[in-house]
């Protein structure tokens, strides 16, 4: 598996960063995996859009899924497709509520919001604990501690594995997902400071616990926002941690 940082900036973009967005390539398929502000200019970078063969959404908040509304735009109104996006629709794998929330995403107004449906070009499949295949990845989700319906992955092709945590704070999910993970891309938000919100986020060393426990062989850390301290979370990361640990950045590449 081929794993490209579309973006990694947590909550909202950076300067010169865009929020999450990960592509995932094996077998000459490509998924695409969370698609937050300002990912779908980077994806075209890499890929033709239209190739894509599905895409994972990990929840909902426009950080993770605000670009779809312009991939609506881009699977609708581009004048020459290299694929027909009515006959060959998108498969997206995201929490149940993805068909209504995104459409009111990308409506206008109440008027067009009321003959909006973006099955025309999207093929939704709700998320639950259960693991499917999506092309040649076998795809395990399970829902984890974040204040909206939220999943984390872990996607294994080849024997191997990569984890993403998505958006979570500590939970008996996240070590079931992690166990003997090749690579753990794992969202770290803050500092272990006191007074941090629950059920929200990772610390930087939660992170790293969560490799160390899980026996995970790479953490990289992502989804740091950008008035957090990145070099204070991969610091504490390492102290948890004693294996490869390492800040993603925008274009990086890794084989898992």
């Amino acid at each position: 598996m081929l794993l490209t940082v579309l973006g990694c900036s947590g909550s909202v973009p950076g300067p010169n960063s865009p929020a999450s967005g990960y592509l995932i390539e094996a077998d000459d398929f490509l998924m695409a995996m969370d698609l937050g502000n300002g990912t779908l200019a980077e994806l075209q970078c890499y890929c033709d859009p239209f190739l894509l063969g599905a895409l994972l959404l990990s929840h909902l908040h426009p950080d993770h899924c605000a670009d779809f509304t312009a991939l609506t735009v881009f699977r609708r109104y581009h004048p020459k497709p290299s694929r027909d996006p009515r006959t060959q629709r998108l498969q997206v794998y995201a929490p149940k509520e993805a068909p209504d929330r995104l459409a009111r995403a990308y409506a206008p107004d109440r008027a067009e919001l009321a003959g909006t449906d973006l099955s025309d070009v999207f093929e939704f499949r709700a998320l639950a604990a259960d693991t499917v295949q999506v092309g040649p990845f076998e795809v395990m989700a399970r829902p984890v501690d974040h204040p909206c319906e939220a999943f984390g992955f872990r996607i294994s092709h080849g024997g191997r594995t990569l984890v993403y945590t998505g958006d979570s704070g500590p939970c008996d999910a996240l070590d079931e997902l992690a166990e003997g993970a090749d690579v753990l891309l794992a969202e770290a938000s803050w500092t272990h400071e006191p007074g941090r919100p629950p059920n929200l986020h990772l610390s930087g060393r939660e992170a790293g616990e969560l490799a160390s426990r899980a026996g995970a062989r790479r953490l990289l850390i992502t989804h740091v926002p950008p008035w957090t301290d990145r070099e204070a979370v991969l610091a504490e990361a390492r102290q948890a941690y004693q294996g490869d640990a390492r800040l993603v950045e925008l274009g990086d590449t890794y084989t898992v």
